[in-house]
């Protein structure tokens, strides 16, 4: 009977939370510009039309990311510099911007490959993702190869830092940065072979 009652909830609770989530922002959508469009609407046509507010907010992300890549970019990094002036909303905005990145930006590509590095003893593993070889200087300096390695938190691999290892003291795995990314956030519970 326990184990019915949590397989239960393992097949509810990312559901009931992902409907959450969504129905969350298209209330919040609604309701930040829903109050405007359907006073106008109402003042000017004699109607209200409910949830039109959650189209237009649609089309207007479309339009800025359209005029961010017609812009290549130059209008995000105003943006940037304009919220780097700001002490205290620069302290809100960027944690916020490396979220959404994290969310949007496909982690397979930001991620080479899974590795276990032992770190922070010996003796003890730590999971990461290779992002990239290191800097040259590391290899002339010290005649070796080396990787960029991120080890994320768990159950949050929104956050983590990034160490540099050398090639020889990295175990490369044999999991996908998909596998590696569930056993980080269910902090070990979900193996790799549980997801097939």
């Amino acid at each position: 009977m326990r184990r019915l009652l949590f397989l239960g909830l393992m097949a509810i609770v990312p559901v009931v939370l992902t409907i959450y989530v969504i129905i969350g922002i298209f209330e919040f959508a609604d309701n930040f510009l829903g109050k405007f469009i359907n006073r106008y609407l109402a003042t000017y046509f004699g109607y209200t039309f409910p949830g039109l507010s959650i189209i237009i907010t649609f089309l207007l992300i479309l339009f800025v990311g359209m005029l961010v890549r017609i812009s290549r970019m130059r209008l995000l990094k105003a943006i940037e510099a304009f919220f780097s002036k700001l002490p205290l909303a620069s302290k809100i905005y960027f944690p916020i911007k490396k979220i959404v990145e994290f969310l949007f930006l496909n982690s397979e590509k930001k991620f080479k490959e899974a590795v276990l590095v032992e770190y922070p003893r010996k003796g003890v593993y730590s999971l990461g993702f290779i992002t990239n070889r290191a800097d040259k200087n590391f290899e002339k300096r010290l005649n070796k190869n080396f990787y960029n390695v991120f080890i994320p938190s768990s159950p949050s691999p929104l956050t983590g830092f990034m160490i540099v290892v050398p090639e020889e003291e990295i175990i490369f795995l044999n999991i996908s940065i998909e596998e590696a990314i569930s056993l980080i956030v269910s902090g070990g519970l979900l193996n790799p072979q549980d997801l097939k």
